[in-house]
């Protein structure tokens, strides 16, 4: 199996110089360190082949005989490169001394739910008042899980900093390991006499109403993430996002192509012929079109700028009004007579009035 390219994984050309090789691993590493990416199960792997290559080619001698005998080149020496264990302290955990970050209240879960609009409003834009179900402070003791007249006291195990950190030793030299206190659950703080209300969540489910800004030219399923606007986070934690799935409903005076609008108009057979004036709907309204005497079924006419509006754009797209003939299925007497009589006077061949499109009514 061929080894990945070590250049190709951290992106850099293979002539790139020392500090650029470490600027492009310092990228990666904030990128793809498995604590910015806790639900990407593949970030872990991508992180270990990123300082894998970086080990390799930040040592000076490994890299020349990466580059001349290609991936087995042996292993042996710091796996970082020289100086990178300071640039990974510096990187996750501070500056000089290393001073670790509070963690404090989570964020809330993310939400999801669904808002019917209309093609109006999908077209042009809205403001719309939407009702969700959604955890909210605890109105008894305002998000903090305590009980009223108590409070959180800090968490002796982890200093109230939500995280304990170990050093090991290991052959690569001292390693540092960081995780959730188990005490306090990375809140940083513990809770001896819970909310009644919450029970030391700081945090019930109620309806929430909440105004928001439809964009004018959003098409059907579009999906609209608000920020802030999701489940509060738990024990004053902030909220998570919404995410609000758009669905357009169906108009039966259209169908919608991207921007472009289709409409079909009918008309009679004789004024597909003669010409005539049809009013046809539009988004804000009506318009009279002129249909050109001798039009065939099917034509379209074009109208601009009246379809909907070019999403983070200027202007609109177009509506095509597509005509369509109608021919009857029964005639009076009077009318078969003088269709007959113009096919004979154009010369143009019918069936006998006893079958064919067009049959004689009966005598009452």
């Amino acid at each position: 199996m061929t080894s990945p390219d070590l250049y190709e994984i951290l992106g850099v050309e293979p002539t790139a110089s020392a500090d650029e090789l470490k600027r492009a691993y310092r990228r990666l590493a904030r990128q793809y360190h498995p604590d910015a990416n806790p639900d990407d199960p593949g970030a872990e792997a991508r992180f270990k082949d990123i300082s894998q290559a970086y080990e390799i080619l930040s040592d000076p001698e490994r890299r020349a005989n990466y580059d001349r005998f290609g991936a087995d080149v042996g292993a042996g020496g710091n796996p970082f490169g020289a100086g990178s264990v300071q640039d990974i302290f510096d990187m996750f955990f501070g500056s000089m001394g290393h001073n670790p970050t509070r963690r404090g209240p989570q964020a809330g879960p993310d939400a999801e739910m669904g808002v019917e609009i209309t093609l109006e409003e999908a077209a042009f834009g809205a403001t719309k008042e939407i009702t969700a179900s959604l955890a909210q402070r605890c109105p008894t003791c305002t998000g903090t899980g305590a009980a009223p007249g108590t409070a959180a006291t800090s968490c002796g195990e982890c200093g109230g900093l939500g995280e304990v950190r170990r050093v090991r030793n290991s052959i690569l030299g001292q390693m540092m390991t960081t995780s959730t206190c188990p005490r306090c659950g990375g809140f940083g703080t513990l809770i001896e006499s819970p909310c009644p209300t919450c029970r030391g969540d700081g945090r019930t489910v109620a309806p929430v109403t909440m105004t928001i800004q439809i964009p004018a030219g959003v098409e059907d399923g579009s999906t609209m993430r608000l920020a802030d606007r999701g489940p509060a986070g738990p024990r004053g934690g902030p909220p998570g996002r919404l995410f609000v799935h758009l669905r357009v409903a169906p108009d039966d005076r259209f169908v919608r192509d991207g921007d472009d609008l289709h409409h079909q108009a009918h008309l009679a057979f004789t004024q597909a012929a003669l010409g005539t004036t049809v009013e046809v709907p539009t988004l804000r309204g009506t318009l009279s079109i002129e249909v050109p005497a001798g039009s065939a079924p099917g034509a379209v006419q074009r109208i601009r700028h009246e379809g909907v509006t070019h999403l983070h754009g200027r202007g609109r797209g177009d509506l095509y009004v597509h005509l369509m003939v109608d021919v009857p299925g029964e005639l009076d007497e009077k009318s078969e007579a003088l269709l007959r009589e113009l096919a004979a006077h154009r010369g143009e061949p019918v069936a006998e009035p006893a079958g064919g499109l067009f049959r004689r009514r009966s005598k009452r």
